[in-house]
């Protein structure tokens, strides 16, 4: 269990949303450290140059930002990102973090959480999507793909309506989970709209917030401790 004591800790890679670090993700990221542990929150978009700073709750309502965003996302592909998770758990360790790895991502940040305990198996032990997107896909770099490589303890919460994360994606996902003997849970937070978990999103919604931090530090609480 987390433990206030000095000494070596557990690290955690959290992966952003669309709009990038800012400081929404970084009091999510002091919650977590609160428990014990060391917290990376990375930019996933550093090959693109200065960008932003975007207002969650309304630049998908203009055009102008909407693109920009849209360009951005297709920009980062999941292989960077995969690459990239070599340097993140690098740093961590460089930090003082030691032993298991745990990644958790939201939106965007969801798929890239899963591919990273897929391409990292033997350092990530636990990986959180929340509202993520494109988790079983088409794509060829649909994570529910690389199932069977994955040695986490994987949790997904979805948002009760999801146009990123239809209802055909989620039986997918598992499908290819429950194939590949993956320990994992997928749970619907009905009523919760897109975002429900980051405090400037427009879809926030502090209890169903809540519910995602008890489920995502017990299973950190149980993965990543000694």
């Amino acid at each position: 269990m987390p433990s206030s004591a000095s000494g070596p800790v557990p690290g955690i890679v959290l992966y952003m949303d669309a709009f990038g670090p800012r400081p929404a993700l970084y009091s999510m990221a002091e919650r977590m450290a609160a428990e014990g542990y060391a917290v990376l929150v990375p930019d996933l978009y550093y090959r693109l140059g200065p960008y932003g700073p975007f207002e969650a709750a309304t630049a998908f309502k203009h055009d102008e930002t909407a693109r920009q965003l849209r360009g951005m996302i297709g920009a980062t592909t999941q292989a960077m990102t995969e690459a990239d998770t070599g340097f993140f758990i690098a740093a961590l360790e460089a930090a003082g973090a030691r032993g298991p790895i745990g990644v958790v991502g939201y939106c965007m940040g969801g798929a890239r959480a899963l591919t990273a305990a897929a391409a990292y198996p033997e350092r990530i032990a636990a990986a959180a999507s929340f509202h993520g997107g494109n988790l079983a896909s088409d794509a060829v770099d649909s994570p529910h793909l690389r199932a069977a490589d994955i040695k986490a303890r994987v949790y997904v919460g979805t948002a009760g309506i999801d146009g990123s994360f239809p209802p055909e994606q989620s039986t997918r996902f598992v499908e290819a989970f429950r194939r590949a003997e993956v320990g994992f849970a997928l749970e619907n937070y009905v009523g919760a709209a897109h975002g429900w978990c980051i405090p400037d999103h427009s879809g926030y919604d502090e209890t169903a917030a809540e519910r995602h931090w008890q489920r995502l530090l017990t299973l950190f609480a149980e993965t990543l401790w000694p």
